[in-house]
């Protein structure tokens, strides 16, 4: 099969595993016999400081002709002080508005000999298994442009939904939740806010159509609460733009590190960017340190939604528990035994593993 893959390595270390996610997709291709067609475009502070804007119309063409775009990450110190227009921010939220990329999807998972390094309890997060769905292109972050007033001593952001934004996320919440364990967790603030309770009503609409899926709404405030007092309660949560950002970063501390936590950004179609939750990471870019396993899960991401490719992608990911199991691991992860590898090494033996015929025999030989 052949696709035609989109490359936006961006900042920081996304350099630096963009090229890991590559070699391990080229592997891939090898082993099924797929031909992926690689095209690096740039976003973000590269961006502005090659063409003067975060999101240059060639990055957004090639994305649109593309069959799925693999990010690395955007932003750094460089850029602190330029005009929100010049942030490298702007060049991510454009191109999933560009693309109409309006659902997130990020599962939270830790892995069972990585529960140490979470700073809760292993008791509290052993189990925990949950998907995100966050709205993407609406809300606080897309509403009437911020704006200052009375001499900049006050502010105005606006929240924006429309019915239909709400019900094709909603609709995307209730489908991830049929095909996991059947519980959908509606997240709003719907005693407060309008948009909340337009969210709410949508949600008791919708669920007649999922009869086999049970549905619970919980306040914001309270999610975050159980989020850390009690993880394993929840399947899929699905929820806004602001709220979303937020608990998907809080659930990441189940898993010890964000160096491990793939996401995608969906659309209708099966178009979709993904990206590891990290961020750039400046202060390691270009040491050979980064961890690229996030980057390397949200490239399997790509394989299962965009091109159906369920054998592949979980390939990767038995791929990336072998080679963990194994006792290797990056800096960022606190492992006290095993041996710790930088990128390249990382990214070598998950790649070696989908390659090799024995892969049990390699993973050992490669350790000792």
């Amino acid at each position: 099969m052949k696709k035609r893959i989109v490359l936006l390595p961006g900042d920081g270390i996304g350099k630096e595993v963009i090229e890991s996610a590559k070699d391990v997709l080229n592997a891939v291709a090898e082993e099924f016999n797929h031909s992926f067609q690689f095209e690096t475009h740039e976003i973000g502070g590269a961006a502005i400081d090659l063409y003067g804007t975060p999101l240059p119309e060639t990055t957004v063409d090639a994305c649109k002709q593309a069959d799925a775009v693999l990010l690395g990450a955007v932003g750094g110190p460089k850029w602190d002080n330029n005009p929100s227009h010049l942030r490298p921010e702007r060049g991510l939220l454009g191109i999933r508005k560009a693309l109409d990329l309006y659902a997130n999807l990020r599962p939270i998972k830790g892995f069972k000999n990585m529960l140490h390094a979470s700073p809760l309890k292993e008791e509290v997060v052993a189990g925990s298994d949950l998907l995100i769905v966050r709205e993407l292109t609406g809300g606080l972050y897309f509403g009437t442009p911020s704006e200052r007033r009375d001499g900049g001593n006050s502010v105005v952001d606006t929240l924006s939904y429309t019915r239909h934004e709400i019900e094709r996320i909603v609709d995307k919440g209730f489908q991830a939740a049929q095909v996991r364990r059947g519980h959908l967790t509606s997240v709003d603030k719907a005693n407060v806010l309008e948009s909340s309770k337009l969210w709410r009503e949508v949600v008791e609409e919708k669920k007649a159509q999922y009869p086999d899926v049970t549905v619970e709404h919980v306040l914001v405030d309270a999610a975050a609460m159980k989020l850390i007092t009690n993880p394993t309660q929840f399947d899929v949560i699905v929820t806004e733009n602001l709220f979303g950002d937020i608990l998907s970063d809080e659930a990441s501390v189940l898993t010890g590190s964000l160096g491990m936590l793939p996401s995608a950004s969906v659309r209708a179609d099966g178009l979709g960017l993904y990206e590891p939750v990290h961020g750039s990471a400046p202060d390691i870019a270009g040491k050979g340190v980064a961890n690229p396993v996030a980057m390397i899960l949200s490239s399997a991401m790509m394989l299962r939604y965009s091109f159906k490719m369920e054998d592949e992608a979980q390939l990767i990911e038995e791929a990336v528990q072998a080679v963990l199991d194994a006792g290797f691991h990056t800096s960022d992860l606190q492992v006290t035994d095993g041996r710790l590898v930088g990128t390249g090494e990382m990214t070598r033996l998950i790649a070696d593993f989908i390659k090799s015929q024995n892969a049990s025999k390699c993973i050992m030989s490669c350790y000792i």
